[in-house]
């Protein structure tokens, strides 16, 4: 999944000589978590909501309520800004855009073209949808995690149990995070399962592999074995 198919295109930003009072409105209407910021066309900055909050709570929060508004209507984007800018291509995969994200404890970076001109932002709210999407949540149905064994077929397995009662696969995730050596763990959701028959899907699988939880979004049944401790 890559960036250029999940990133905000419809991008609001600021100029570094516009007023902080400005900046403030601006990120209040569109809700975006950061405003590049553009000097001559180009990109110089990022202000950010933490840029904000900072510049707030200087000194100047001592002053009377019209004193303040008279300090921030002086103070430019580019007197707060964070100027040295975190970006992504837009061929990035949304990984490599996450672990940018994580390393700089930031919430989005502006997405530029290979001439560093801004072609959009991807933040978390762009890689939360991406995760919906890509578990298929909207979908609801049931999800269920197992462990097998990492052999070939072994997950064939599982999902010809889930398909033999009607279900129809949304998304399968495979991790070998926390499973045990030689095993991986395998998180499936389906629908259009025919729920008289969900107890002996279950059964089913168990002979084939460790089942650790299941959920059903249509009943809000949920059911945690005490392997998934392991």
């Amino acid at each position: 999944m890559l960036v250029k198919y999940w990133m905000k295109r419809d991008v609001t930003t600021v100029d570094e000589a516009d007023s902080l009072q400005k900046a403030i409105m601006v990120m209040r209407e569109t809700g975006q978590p950061l405003l590049p910021v553009l000097k001559e066309g180009n990109l110089v900055g990022v202000i950010t909501d933490r840029d904000l909050k900072r510049a707030s709570a200087s000194d100047a929060t001592a002053l009377e309520i019209h004193e303040l508004a008279y300090l921030i209507a002086k103070i430019t984007v580019g007197d707060v800004m964070t100027r040295s800018v975190i970006t992504v291509p837009a061929d990035y995969t949304l990984e490599e855009a996450a672990a940018q994200l994580l390393i700089n404890n930031i919430s989005g970076v502006p997405v530029v073209d290979e001439e560093g001109k801004i072609v959009g932002i991807i933040s978390q709210r762009e890689m939360f949808l991406a995760l919906l999407s890509l578990t298929g949540f909207g979908k609801q149905g049931i999800q269920l995690a197992v462990e097998v064994e990492d052999l070939p077929g072994s997950i064939k397995e599982v999902t010809d149990l889930v398909r033999s009662r009607g279900g129809r696969l949304v998304s399968l995730l495979t991790s070998y995070e926390r499973a045990r050596s030689g095993h991986r763990r395998m998180y499936i959701r389906a629908w259009a399962i025919d729920r008289t028959t969900i107890q002996k899907m279950l059964d089913d699988i168990r002979a084939k592999a460790t089942l650790l939880y299941f959920v059903d979004h249509r009943d809000h049944k949920r059911e945690e074995f005490l392997q998934s401790g392991k």
